[in-house]
């Protein structure tokens, strides 16, 4: 069994340095930071008395919404192709 490479990212989200270790590409989890800063300061911006581990629980519940929004749109999206491909047959 081949083990993945793994490569340490520092970033800096919401003025926090963070050591992220992982297998993907040290300018994606760079992209996943920095999304993830933008929306700490989106958050904060609506709303500036949060404390930052509320913010952080807001963030992570705006995102994880958006995912599925996403996972759902992906799934119809799925379905019409698989129905365009029966129909072609």
């Amino acid at each position: 069994m081949s083990q993945t490479q793994k490569t340490r990212t520092t970033v800096d989200i919401y003025g926090q340095q963070y050591s992220i270790i992982g297998s993907e590409s040290t300018s994606h989890i760079r992209l996943v930071a920095s999304i993830v800063d933008d929306k700490m300061r989106e958050i904060n911006g609506k709303n500036p008395y949060l404390d930052i581990n509320k913010l952080a629980v807001l963030t992570a519940v705006n995102v994880v919404h958006d995912f599925l929004k996403l996972k759902d749109e992906n799934e119809e999206l799925q379905q019409l192709l698989e129905q365009v491909q029966k129909e072609k047959d």
